[in-house]
């Protein structure tokens, strides 16, 4: 077997058909687009670059076939949930079912971590946020992925056992018919903060971008800040990420809350990408992008995917999520939009963001595992993820 760097425009083209031929027998499999998974390695159009970089190999048999793939990342503002030593990461991980193949991939990006000065390795994960190719599959291989949503053969989850890697943690998938009635708490606690004329909830408006970029911001580092990781982000990103989306976005189903005029929540959703692409065989230029924008105008009963939730610390306790998703579901259900929605994933570590999925009605549709590697755990032995602390 053969370890190759991807440092040219052919191994960079191999590094995406690796991922291809492992899944061609995988039922369910939808092939990501091309070009999204180049940006995430583009230094130019990935601005996680400003914090750390990254490394990814391909692996060959004897008889020059492609049978795996890995990539390697660090990141100062990955800060380790909480440990006290260095932690990179791995991800985009593919390999036939051999663990001689996978333990060679595992021990070239671990070899690379080290000479980055870290001490473990977190994976799969991303070289960016959370909310795409996070976590590997292990549960809920029956339905088709969404959008963002790794999706592996099942005998991954061994590869990754056999190598060491140990359950960090869960990571929670819940959905359920859009048109299902929400629990009568959630009707009551809207009745209640409906009645009071200080706080009020209004969906996108997409001529006012600017406007919904500052609120998400505002909430989004608000939220965020109480997880311990440093995560911020810009006014200017969110701008992009929204002009970006701009193609596949439905105003009514982003929703923000509103104290006085203090944004103080949100409920951010976008119809399930996955739908209109999977025939797109992982190309996405100007035909597949007329193609994109017909089927999300003419396709019915999509299906719906939970993107962000958040609300600002000082609200947590009060029920405004209720308030915020009541109202949504108001204005979407029974209209014929939309057929089934899926939640953004919920750790274990989380329990309160658990348990706002659950209490909506959803039911368990997968689960994932983020894994963590120790290099020497004589030095810092194994521990699950912290709980989290809420303010």
């Amino acid at each position: 077997m053969k370890i190759i760097e991807v440092n040219d425009i052919n191994s960079q083209k191999e590094f995406i058909q690796v991922n291809i031929i492992v899944n061609k027998n995988t039922p369910n499999y939808i092939r990501p687009l091309d070009a999204e998974i180049n940006e995430i390695f583009d230094k130019e159009k990935n601005k996680q670059y400003k914090y750390g970089t990254t490394n990814r190999w391909i692996l060959k048999d004897v008889n020059g076939n492609l049978i795996g793939r890995i990539a390697a990342f660090i990141s100062t503002k990955y800060i380790n949930n909480g440990t006290d030593f260095a932690t990179g990461g791995v991800g985009f991980f593919d390999c036939t079912n051999n663990q001689e193949a996978a333990n060679l991939l595992f021990d070239t990006a671990k070899n690379w971590l080290q000479q980055q000065g870290m001490e473990a390795m977190d994976g799969p994960i991303n070289f960016g946020e959370r909310d795409k190719y996070w976590g590997l599959l292990v549960e809920g291989f029956d339905v088709e992925p969404i959008y963002g949503l790794p999706f592996n053969p099942k005998y991954y989850e061994n590869l990754f056992g056999g190598y060491g890697f140990k359950n960090f943690y869960n990571q929670y998938w819940f959905a359920m018919k859009v048109d299902d009635n929400l629990p009568p708490k959630f009707q009551e606690r809207h009745a209640k903060f409906k009645a009071k004329p200080d706080y009020s909830a209004r969906h996108l408006n997409i001529k006012q971008l600017d406007k919904y970029a500052n609120d998400f911001t505002t909430i989004y580092n608000a939220a965020w800040a109480q997880h311990g990781e440093a995560k911020t982000i810009t006014v200017e990103e969110t701008l992009t990420i929204f002009k970006t989306m701009k193609p596949i976005l439905d105003e009514r189903v982003l929703w923000f809350a509103y104290y006085k005029d203090e944004p103080i929540a949100m409920f951010i959703n976008i119809p399930d990408v996955n739908q209109f692409i999977k025939n797109f065989n992982g190309k996405f230029g100007l035909w597949q992008k007329l193609q994109l924008i017909w089927k999300k105008k003419t396709m019915k009963r999509q299906k719906l995917l939970g993107l962000v939730f958040g609300v600002v610390p000082k609200y947590q306790a009060l029920g405004v999520d209720s308030f915020l998703i009541q109202e949504c579901g108001y204005m979407m259900q029974n209209k014929g939009w939309y057929d089934s929605y899926e939640m953004g994933w919920a750790g274990d570590w989380n329990p309160r963001m658990y348990n706002v999925y659950k209490n909506l009605g959803g039911t368990q549709s997968r689960k994932m595992v983020t894994y963590r590697y120790i290099f020497d755990e004589t030095k810092h032995p194994f521990e699950r993820h912290p709980m989290m602390e809420y303010k």
